[in-house]
């Protein structure tokens, strides 16, 4: 028969708050990963959906949405930026982005034109040239990508050469660098296979997909299981030695 040894009261009350506490982290985690998945059905219906008037959506795009936009416009075409680590780059190269004049508009809208593939042996890939005159687009209205932790400053503002290269895009030092205001977000043009670039604007979870945060809420749950089990077997009393008295 098994004996448990009678716990000190503040043992009880630490086992409880801990497991509670990876519980609830587990939780959490597993609330994350239902909420990003929801993201990624609205970004699939958005792609889907037929292009809407961007003006109504252009200086407040709804939260957690990604509109299909059609838009006119004339492109900026000697300021181009180039991002040097897109998630997708396996064999080298650069996102292309280059700044829309809109018809009557101050502000600019920042145009991701895609994945341009680089040999490796060029600093950067070879451009292909942009069309004069007004154009018409269509495309997702996206946040920008993240911004990491850029050492060194501003490296815009440090380059005198176009197109620039970066490693991080940040808006409002796009903006300076531009002496022109933004639209808040990107708009990451529709993929056509007549083009060189690559349009393989998935929603950025590299960092923390959904299944990533199931695996973390996994861990998590672990955790408070072992600490349950770490106090049962603490609190079991041992069964005393049998002695051989010949």
């Amino acid at each position: 028969m098994t004996r448990w040894r009678r716990p000190a009261w503040w043992s009880v009350l630490l086992t409880v708050a801990v497991a509670a506490l990876f519980v609830r982290l587990g939780m959490w985690q597993l609330d994350r990963a239902a909420y990003k998945e929801s993201l990624v059905r609205r970004y699939a219906a958005a792609a889907a959906a037929a292009p809407a008037p961007f003006a109504p959506v252009a200086l407040a795009p709804p939260a957690d949405a990604f509109p299909r936009v059609a838009v006119h416009g004339r492109w900026v075409a000697d300021r181009v930026y180039l991002l040097d680590n897109p998630h997708h780059d396996a064999r080298g190269g650069v996102e292309v982005y280059v700044p829309l004049a809109l018809p009557g508009e101050s502000r600019l809208l920042l145009v991701d034109l895609g994945f341009l593939p680089g040999s490796g042996r060029e600093p950067a890939p070879r451009l292909p040239p942009l069309p004069t005159g007004e154009v018409n687009l269509h495309g997702l209205y996206l946040p920008p990508p993240g911004v990491g932790l850029e050492l060194g400053g501003d490296a815009l503002a440090a380059q005198a050469r176009w197109p620039k290269t970066t490693i991080y895009l940040d808006l409002p030092q796009v903006a300076r660098d531009l002496g022109r205001p933004l639209y808040p977000r990107i708009l990451a043009l529709d993929a056509e296979p007549s083009v060189a670039y690559q349009r393989e604007h998935a929603f950025d979870f590299s960092s923390m997909p959904p299944a990533r945060h199931r695996a973390y809420a996994f861990q998590w749950f672990s955790f408070a299981v072992a600490v349950v089990g770490i106090f049962l077997v603490l609190h079991r009393k041992r069964r005393p030695r049998r002695t051989d008295n010949r």
